[in-house]
């Protein structure tokens, strides 16, 4: 088995494509070609980490934040980035991370905060734009069908609970080629018309390549007319942060006991109570202070996320409770994810949590 077995079968959940722009995600270490011997899962790659992974025979750390977030631009061991991307390459050890990839997935960070928490009924809370295209195509009637199949089995034709979705109408297409062409329906140098099907499926745009490719392979013609063309819809299963609610509502000082207790929080940093009680429950893992205005439209009785600033919480304007936790401890259960999606795809292959806690804060 290679590094990209493994991390395709992560980009099946996570596709690199909706990462942040500021992010640095995919292979940061490492030959994609490269046989794997162990997979270590961690949440961040320290030096430890990489210790971990040489005592237990691992040649690949999947790690959610990634090492190299900024450019290096010396590689002299002078910071603890500079050591770990060092020892990872003497000892043979590449190190792939998904980051905010995964943060924007419907099955990912946020996705594993809702499950903790019991949160049903999920939804994003912000989601990601510009992420569904559009394409079109012209094919003749009797192949139709078999394009049509084609392209939904690449993945075209998806919107939400729904699949194999198109739009067809039938018309008349027109071509003539030169002397160079070698048309499968006509002859060359003559006007040919051809009762065709119009048809129109949206799509992921992760998905472009594989879908042109099936689009190709199954269109009868040499020169295939199509247009592809990127909308503003919104794809509600792509995006940050998730809304649910819970199975029964809870007092604000019982849902706070609660939230501190199962995501193992030290302490919860909270903006003032209201005398509400808890049901709508908006979650963000890492640093969410940018999505405070984004729970309280999505009428959350309380926003759980990290590295809230002082005067940030005054923006809760007595509308939610924000809720601190910690950075740490809002994506703890990251790696959890990652290991179940692993083990169930390479079921007989070294799949390790690493036992290493990575958290640079400390409580007294």
């Amino acid at each position: 088995m290679k590094i990209k077995d493994i991390t395709t079968c992560i980009e099946e959940i996570a596709p690199l494509n909706y990462a942040e722009s500021f992010d640095n995600v995919g292979l940061l270490v490492g030959n994609y070609n490269t046989e794997v011997t162990g997979v270590l899962v961690t949440l961040d790659t320290l030096e430890n980490v990489v210790d971990e992974a040489i005592e237990k025979h691992c040649n690949l750390i999947v790690s959610f934040h990634p090492i190299i977030f900024s450019g290096l631009k010396k590689l002299n061991g002078n910071n603890y980035v500079e050591r770990v991307v060092l020892k990872a390459i003497k000892n043979d050890i590449a190190i792939y991370s998904m980051h905010t990839a995964l943060d924007n997935s419907f099955q990912g960070v946020n996705a594993k905060i809702c499950e903790v928490l019991g949160l049903q009924n999920k939804k994003v809370l912000i989601p990601q734009k510009n992420t569904i295209k559009k394409l079109t195509t012209y094919v003749p009637n009797n192949n139709a069908e078999k394009v049509r199949t084609s392209l939904f089995k690449a993945g075209a034709g998806s919107i939400g609970n729904y699949d194999y979705c198109s739009f067809n109408t039938e018309g008349y297409g027109t071509y003539k080629g030169n002397e160079n062409s070698n048309p499968v329906i006509g002859e060359k140098g003559k006007l040919h018309t051809e009762n065709e099907t119009f048809m129109s499926v949206i799509f992921e745009k992760h998905k472009e390549n594989s879908i042109l490719n099936a689009l190709f392979n199954a269109h009868p013609y040499e020169e295939v007319a199509y247009d592809i063309v990127p909308l503003d819809n919104m794809n509600q299963e792509i995006g940050l942060g998730m809304i649910g609610e819970l199975a029964e509502e809870k007092s604000e000082l019982d849902f706070l006991k609660f939230l501190k207790e199962t995501m193992n929080a030290k302490g919860i940093r909270h903006s003032k109570l209201i005398g509400k009680p808890i049901k709508k429950v908006a979650v963000l893992g890492g640093s969410g202070s940018f999505a405070i205005h984004n729970a309280i439209i999505a009428e959350a009785d309380i926003y759980v996320t990290s590295d809230i600033k002082y005067h940030e919480f005054y923006k809760a304007e007595n509308k939610l409770i924000i809720a601190d936790i910690g950075h740490y401890e809002s994506e703890q259960f990251t790696k959890n994810l990652l290991v179940d999606i692993l083990t169930k795809k390479f079921l007989n292959f070294a799949i390790i949590l690493s036992n290493k806690n990575t958290n640079p804060i400390y409580y007294l």
